[in-house]
């Protein structure tokens, strides 16, 4: 990153890069996450632990883990910045923030307090068995459970701080943007939204990570950086977070 995340002066914002084109995206996020399963499948191997059961991963796992999805999607950004795009990291991923941005907070959590309930609301009516409550909350509880001592802090770090850091780069900064360049502003926003609650493979959860992912990619369209949405998805993380350890 070659200038501070901090915008300049409202009106004074560099536009955001609009060399990297879709296909180029799409290539990046693939390679990164087919490298991210390689690392994640060898460290698995390399710990003895191929037979895991979710909810009794070692306490060891999660930070392990997220390096390891982590760290090849941030270098297929910075190698995608260097080669197709302006070479400044947070240009070409609209990384910046401006006082406003802190409305992310009360969107973030009433999007967990709110939002997720009511859009899910429907299919729990439809599928009580399927979308029961305890169902879409069980990853973050079994996370929840699982830390204890040091590896709360770990927690934390990786769902509050990480996490929304990262898949904001990615799920808005490079996939939202470049699909700008095919589709309008309002269709990539929605099949952003769509890729990002896919990829995290559990059904249950969709119809709210949807529905927030529509949010964040809002927040992104609306102030064409990645501040606000940023700071929504930390708070809406944490509030989920405390959720689980206080109920």
């Amino acid at each position: 990153m070659n200038h501070s995340p901090w915008a300049p002066p409202y009106g004074q914002e560099p536009a955001g890069s609009t060399k990297i084109t879709l296909r180029i995206a799409i290539f990046a996020w693939c390679a990164s996450y087919v490298v991210a399963l390689i690392l994640s499948s060898a460290i698995l191997v390399a710990t003895g632990n191929t037979d895991l059961i979710s909810g009794q991963e070692p306490k060891w796992f999660l930070g392990l883990s997220a390096l390891a999805l982590w760290v090849p999607f941030m270098v297929g950004l910075h190698l995608v910045s260097r080669k197709f795009g302006t070479g400044d990291f947070s240009r070409d991923y609209f990384l910046s923030f401006r006082i406003v941005d802190l409305w992310g907070v009360p969107i973030g959590v009433a999007s967990q307090l709110l939002l997720v309930g009511l859009v899910t609301w429907p299919f729990r009516v439809a599928f009580p068995e399927r979308f029961a409550p305890e169902l879409v909350e069980k990853r973050a509880r079994d996370l929840f459970e699982n830390a204890t001592g040091l590896w709360m802090l770990v927690l934390i770090l990786v769902v509050v701080v990480g996490a929304p850091l990262i898949e904001e780069l990615v799920y808005r900064g490079l996939i939202q943007s470049s699909l700008n360049s095919r589709f309008s502003r309002k269709v990539a926003m929605l099949i952003a939204a769509v890729w990002f609650a896919a990829v995290h493979l559990r059904l249950v959860e969709m119809p709210g990570l949807i529905a927030f992912a529509l949010v964040l990619g809002f927040c992104f369209y609306r102030t064409n950086r990645l501040g606000m949405s940023i700071i929504a998805h930390v708070a809406f993380n944490a509030t989920g977070l405390l959720l689980v350890a206080i109920l």
